[in-house]
């Protein structure tokens, strides 16, 4: 995509279909007169005097125990500087957006117009009783750290500059890690810090709390080496400047164990490196550019230990591991502030979770076969489900345990229980599969490609770096709509019917031939079917020209499903095939089957789409936990619908005993845990969360998902084909450029778990 292309769509995205990435949602009924008076007058008159009575009551009857403003002037965003209050507010909506995902933290974005210090403090304060936290975000220095400071002081509720702290906590946590695997302590490394901005010192001061001293750390800023003789310092830098004659980086480097960059790329030389100590440590943190390149380093240096601000490289210090969570534990005790007991123990509970057990869905989304503590594994990894109960936790704890909380938990296990309830809506497995599919993005060929939508999905595929598309249909038409969406990379269109095809066509149709003619298939009508996107398509992942196909975009689903398995075929082993959706619903991901294939599934059938919907779970990372759901209870219906049912589970339960199903049972028991333990204490299903639904029949499963996704506004991501011999998937009729996307993701899924079973 050229820049143009890129403004372009970075501008819809914020623009439509609504402005901006936030909005406010009620979380009362408000049908009703009746609902409408308890919201609004006379009723709102009650809580209103409990407040005035105790204002405390303010966190009981209001929102404001989960409500934090993200506050700028727009004097330092990301890259861009001082471009205004107005200019930052795209900014601060996608910092509230990021609150909401990670750790279902609510937020207004505030954008405040001045830059006087005074000013900011006093707008901050008389806003405050609205948040139960304050973000403050892209302030310059040193006036954010005299804002910041004030306000933690004056302010009864906890207030972060995330831009000074945020990297701090973060990098802290690998620095004890990447100590431990150098065998170095705190105390005894000499330390080189490449920027001398908010967060470099921010990190500087926790890296003393770590026992890092403050003799053996060097600071440079864009001048030099920080001097005492440098009138331009400001007194947080002199802190760190040093009585002696200016030296280079470079000579700086000599001898150093850490290096920490928060500057600018490409300062650090391969000779530096080499010039360092044994087992050095570079945190290279410059965006988007490391201060040295992480290939370089690697190859200069085998024991480096390195990490940097990029997702493409391991140990990536991405603020989002701590903000999100570090909130969420201070709100959650109604701590009056964020101390430095509560950041380190931030610190620690990252440091630890980097040694533990990596969960397989977190090994999922980063394509390793295990993440395991060590030189490429010295933090967490954005994606782990794990840290909102682990980090918010210790954040509450440390606010109980240093005297600042207002609200202390009681009951540590409900209160971890709740956090991990907290993650079902924020749609994390989407993003966890795009990430592993750029681990090894697949060939896949996009059959319709004539059509502008499904045009566009390849282009979003490619950008993404998610997979490497074919273009299948009329040259000239596909040429012209990619003219007209900006999609100017090189990428391969065939046309089937084109004469320049006509030697692939033979050979293809030859195999179909071979592997048909005695099914009623002749030379010439195999011959007259590779013209057929559908049909060539197909032949193009049998003989390995491509590793997987989507299409089905303007057909119907049967129309298209037929040829796939007439030429492609079942995988080893399966009797049937069929199709999954996986809906991203509010309480995580759910499977539903059998959404697209069989119409009326006998008992064995309905156990084969449970253990293949279970399977394609796994390679999402989701340990399986099967309703088998029915009109009927446990036996309530003797009816033959609901005992095919029964049976299926009966075979299950029989034949694979540590697979967690049960039935037949309705949805609403299958779904509400408090009442599936009333009515049906025996059920196997009791105490755990199902996530997964086998239908009995395809209306049931078919009708069920499509309400959900229209009616919810429930993402879909499916049919997903279970089945099938090779990675074809199959759009509903009409997809939409979304869903198409998600469908090319699972298709690159499939063929890399494929590719791996055949090693």
């Amino acid at each position: 995509m050229n820049k143009d292309s890129k403004r372009r769509e970075a501008l819809l995205y914020h623009a439509k279909p609504t402005p901006g990435k936030i909005q406010v949602v009620p979380t009362k009924k408000y049908a009703t007169q009746r609902d409408l008076s308890l919201a609004y007058s006379p009723g709102v008159a009650e809580p209103c005097l409990e407040i005035a009575k105790d204002v405390n009551n303010v966190y009981k009857y209001t929102a404001k125990g989960n409500l934090v403003a993200v506050i700028s002037n727009g004097t330092a965003v990301l890259g861009l500087g001082d471009i205004g209050p107005e200019a930052s507010k795209p900014v601060m909506e996608g910092k509230g957006l990021l609150f909401k995902i990670f750790a279902d933290i609510d937020v207004f974005d505030i954008e405040v117009d001045t830059k006087n210090i005074e000013e900011f403090i006093q707008t901050v304060k008389n806003i405050a009783p609205t948040f139960g936290g304050i973000n403050l975000e892209d302030i310059k220095a040193p006036e954010s750290f005299e804002i910041e400071r004030r306000l933690v002081e004056e302010l009864n509720i906890p207030v972060m500059h995330d831009d000074q702290h945020g990297t701090a906590i973060i990098s802290s946590a690998a620095l004890i890690n990447a100590l431990e695997l150098a065998e170095k302590k705190a105390e005894d490394v000499k330390m080189v810090v490449s920027g001398a901005g908010s967060a470099a010192i921010a990190c500087a001061d926790l890296y003393m709390l770590l026992g890092v001293k403050l003799e053996n750390i060097l600071m440079f800023n864009s001048k030099g080496l920080l001097t005492k003789n440098n009138p331009a310092l400001s007194e947080l830098q002199l802190k760190f400047a040093k009585d002696m004659e200016p030296i280079s980086l470079g000579e700086a480097l000599v001898g150093a164990d850490v290096f920490l960059g928060l500057s600018s790329g490409d300062i650090m030389s391969a000779d530096m490196l080499l010039g360092m100590a044994e087992n050095p440590i570079v945190f290279a943190m410059a965006n988007p550019n490391p201060e040295i390149d992480y290939n370089l380093a690697i190859q200069t240096r085998k024991d480096v230990i390195m990490a940097t601000g990029r997702s493409d490289h391991p140990n990536q210090v991405n603020n989002v591991l701590g903000f999100p969570y570090i909130f969420r534990g201070a709100l959650d005790v109604r701590a009056t502030k964020i101390n430095e007991a509560m950041k380190m123990a931030a610190v620690q509970a990252l440091a630890l979770l980097a040694k533990e057990s990596v969960p397989e869905q977190v090994n999922v989304a980063y394509g390793a076969t295990k993440l395991v503590f060590g030189k490429e594994y010295i933090i967490p990894k954005p994606f782990d489900p794990r840290l909102i109960s682990i980090v918010a936790p210790a954040v509450a704890k440390a606010a109980m345990d240093s005297g600042v909380a207002l609200n202390p938990i009681t009951d540590w296990a409900k209160y971890e229980e709740d956090l991990l309830e907290r993650l079902g809506n924020d749609n994390k497995m989407l993003r966890m599969i795009s990430n592993k599919a750029k681990m090894d993005p697949k060939r896949i060929v996009f059959a319709e490609a004539e059509h502008l939508d499904v045009l566009k999905a390849a282009q979003i595929v490619l950008e993404e770096g998610v997979a490497i598309p074919i273009l299948l249909g009329n040259k000239e038409i596909i040429s012209e709509l990619k003219g007209e969406l900006g999609f100017d990379a090189d990428v391969e269109i065939i046309d089937p019917k084109d004469k320049a095809e006509d030697g692939r066509r033979k050979r293809f149709a030859e195999t179909y031939f071979e592997s048909r003619k005695r099914r009623g298939i002749a030379l010439y009508d195999a011959q007259r079917l590779m013209r057929e996107r559908n049909y060539f398509a197909a032949m193009m992942i049998n003989t390995g020209e491509a590793d997987g196909l989507v299409t089905g975009h303007t057909r119907s689903y049967a129309t298209v499903l037929k040829p796939m398995l007439q030429l492609v075929g079942k995988a080893p082993g399966a009797s049937i095939v069929a199709t999954t959706n996986m809906m991203m619903t509010a309480r995580g991901p759910m499977f539903l089957s059998d959404t697209a294939v069989n119409i009326d599934p006998t008992a064995e059938e309905l156990a084969k789409i449970a253990l293949m919907t279970a399977k394609t779970a796994r390679m999402f990372g989701v340990e399986p936990v099967i309703a088998m759901v029915s009109y009927s209870n446990f036996g309530s219906s003797s009816n033959p619908k609901a005992n095919k049912v029964r049976e299926a589970v009966a075979y299950l339960h029989e034949h694979h005993p540590d697979l967690i199903v049960d039935g037949e049972i309705q949805s609403d028991f299958a779904l509400n845990p408090e009442l599936l333990k009333e009515k049906f204490p025996f059920s196997t299903l009791v105490g755990k969360k199902v996530n997964i639904l086998i239908f009995p029949n395809l209306d049931a499963a078919n009708i069920t998902y499509k309400l959900l996704k229209e009616l919810n506004k429930v993402e879909s991501i499916g049919p997903i084909m279970m089945g099938m011999s090779k990675p074809v998937h199959i759009f509903q009729l009409g997809a939409g450029v979304e869903e198409m996307v998600n469908m090319a993701t699972i298709a690159v899924l499939d063929a890399q778990e494929k590719g791996k079973r055949k090693k």
